[in-house]
């Protein structure tokens, strides 16, 4: 039996993925908008909701576009693209916050007439 070395990545990538995460919770936290599930990464920080009027909560309190996943099993994962207001000379942080939306599910109109297919 040998062993294989496990690459982990850079330590910046860790550090990059903590400082998105602050970012996205300091915007969370004094807008009181909600996330009930946050992952942050180097790149990106993704936030999954639980419902279209939760998506919609993000959508008029930071903008962005809303993108409408294929369906698969009649559902399909509407995602709207954002990011946090500047941060003095930092760079803002790129959120994309999910929600599952079933099919003939209710939406609200003004979430629907912005989805970009």
């Amino acid at each position: 039996m040998s062993a294989q070395p496990i690459e982990t990545p850079p330590p910046f990538s860790f550090w990059q993925a903590g400082d998105n995460r602050l970012a996205v919770q300091t915007v969370i936290d004094g807008t009181g908008l909600p996330a009930p599930a946050l992952v942050a990464r180097a790149d990106v920080v993704h936030v999954n909701v639980t419902s279209t009027v939760e998506l919609a909560h993000w959508l008029w309190e930071l903008g962005g576009e809303v993108r409408r996943g294929i369906p698969l099993d009649d559902v399909s994962v509407w995602t709207l693209r954002t990011q946090t207001p500047a941060r003095g000379t930092r760079p803002p942080v790129a959120i994309r916050v999910h929600c599952p939306v079933v099919n003939g599910e209710e939406v609200v109109s003004e979430l629907r007439s912005v989805v970009v297919s």
